[in-house]
């Protein structure tokens, strides 16, 4: 009895089930990567090869580079890495929250020793357009936020106030990416909130 004719290379790959790309787990590798090196310095190239598919198989699954950023960008402010509202929470005192959101931004932003500082601020500094425009779209959100908060204790100063409070969180991140150590960062934080109580007025310390 003649056996079986062996399969051919082109059989087994005919065959052969196809591996089903899991975009969330996708997502989180990716983000994984922009918050190391930057959008403007992950390529296509990068992302395929760290993902394990195709470009034509990226485009697919997420549309575009920047698309697949947005992506990330909805993961990273869902997993609430700088919980501001959890922070800055009605009825506690304006100073106290504040200085609390610098010291937790400090330590979230220098806690890793390769992802390091805010993916949303970092973002809002790319070189690529559309990159910084999904990134201040995020950015502007957590600026309201802030400012709605502050606006309750200091309504005639809140601009400035908040001004004050954005750019130095994004100070902070920018100190976490090019090096600043964990410690120095949380000192630099503690006089951050010193400075933003002394600029309250009295009866609102």
């Amino acid at each position: 009895m003649q056996g079986k004719k062996p399969m051919s290379d082109t059989e087994k790959t005919i065959k052969a089930p196809r591996r089903i790309f899991d975009r969330e787990s996708g997502v989180q590798t990716a983000k994984a990567l922009f918050h190391q090196h930057g959008y403007d310095a992950v390529g296509i190239t990068e992302l395929t090869k760290t993902l394990n598919i195709n470009p034509p198989s990226l485009y697919a699954a997420y549309g575009s580079k920047a698309g697949l950023f947005e992506r990330c960008l909805d993961l990273y402010v869902a997993e609430g890495n700088l919980p501001a509202d959890k922070i800055l929470t009605p009825g506690r005192p304006l100073d106290e929250a504040v200085a609390d959101l610098f010291m937790t931004a400090a330590r979230l932003y220098a806690r890793s020793p390769v992802q390091r500082g805010c993916l949303v601020a970092e973002g809002m500094r790319a070189d690529d357009p559309q990159a910084r425009e999904l990134a201040s779209r995020y950015g502007e959100a957590g600026i309201q936020f802030i400012r709605n908060y502050i606006r309750q204790y200091e309504p005639a100063r809140a601009r400035e106030l908040s001004d004050y409070v954005v750019t130095t969180l994004r100070g902070f991140s920018a100190a976490a990416v090019t090096g600043l150590s964990k410690a120095r960062l949380t000192a630099v934080a503690q006089l951050a909130g010193q400075a933003f109580s002394a600029l309250l007025e009295p009866k609102n310390v």
